[in-house]
């Protein structure tokens, strides 16, 4: 059984009520449609669950789990860009709230459902010769604000400067087990495995600085959500200091979680703060945190 209880202008919510796949889930919400046309939506990315992009068939439902259905792409093509959303826009550069499930970037293996390929084509709906730069990066499974250039200009000052004009770079994470300390500060050298694994030193210069800040936000015996502050923006650090912490993020099984109740990495950039590379000015960008987050530590 399910139950639609929301609607807007551009999408339909639904609420799990019992376990099921995803593909039989949609077919029996949008009975109005064929079996091939639902398939579409889905492989499309019309689909998010927990806002949480979702392409496969047999994805697993569970009760309490928000399935939300991106209505006919096509009439509202100009405006849809799938899996993310534009916070902000100038002459000079693009701020989107990323979800997860989305690449930031190209890869061997997918070229197109990307952020980046998106936004290319978005920019060159104005003019052809227009062009998107990438200023840093979001892993496919974390969400929230990711920012990136229009010209190379504005991509250089930014990418030559990152330590002096970022201003703010806030994370939350869900992590598993109970972290009893209100605040913590973390301090190591990181350096990578030949298998790409990053691990920390704790012997000064022994690989690359990384400091994170953080901040209990609330807590249960099973999980607890954190405010994490990067000082600076190395390769996997939150990833790897909560590791070190004791409480790895959730659903983060190659640096140590052992369960994944959210079907998703249990991080989201909330906020990034920086100098703007063309008028001087500070911006400031914030992404609200996931529901699921807050759920899984009431």
């Amino acid at each position: 059984m399910t139950n639609k209880y929301r609607h807007d202008a551009k999408s339909f919510v639904y609420k799990v009520e019992e376990e099921a796949e995803l593909l039989a889930f949609l077919l029996k919400v949008m009975t109005n449609r064929s079996r091939n046309s639902v398939k579409s939506i889905l492989a499309r990315g019309q689909v998010t669950v927990d806002d949480h992009l979702e392409t496969k068939y047999n994805y697993p439902l569970y009760p309490g789990q928000t399935v939300k259905i991106l209505k006919n792409k096509a009439a509202i093509k100009e405006s849809v860009l799938i899996g993310m959303t534009i916070l902000h826009e100038d002459d000079d550069i693009i701020v989107i709230n990323k979800e997860a499930g989305l690449l930031s970037i190209a890869t061997a293996k997918e070229k197109k459902s990307t952020a980046h390929h998106q936004l290319m084509e978005y920019v060159r709906k104005e003019d052809p010769e227009n062009r998107i730069f990438v200023v840093h990066r979001l892993d496919k499974d974390t969400s929230g604000v990711m920012l990136f250039a229009k010209n190379e200009q504005a991509k250089k000052t930014l990418q030559n400067n990152w330590n002096t004009m970022v201003k703010e770079r806030t994370y939350v994470a869900l992590v598993e087990g109970k972290v009893t300390e209100e605040k913590g500060y973390m301090k190591s050298w990181l350096r990578e495995s030949k298998t790409h694994l990053v691990y920390s030193s704790h012997t000064p210069n022994d690989g690359l600085l990384a400091v994170t800040r953080y901040r209990l936000i609330q807590a249960n015996q099973d999980f607890s959500l954190l405010e994490l502050q990067l000082e600076t923006g190395r390769k996997n650090q939150i990833r790897v200091h909560m590791q070190d912490l004791g409480h790895p993020v959730v659903g983060d099984k190659k640096y140590g979680s052992k369960e994944n109740p959210i079907r998703r990495l249990g991080l989201h950039a909330k906020i990034l703060a920086f100098t703007h590379p063309t008028t001087g000015k500070v911006l400031s960008f914030e992404a609200d945190v996931p529901r699921s987050f807050f759920a899984k530590t009431k």
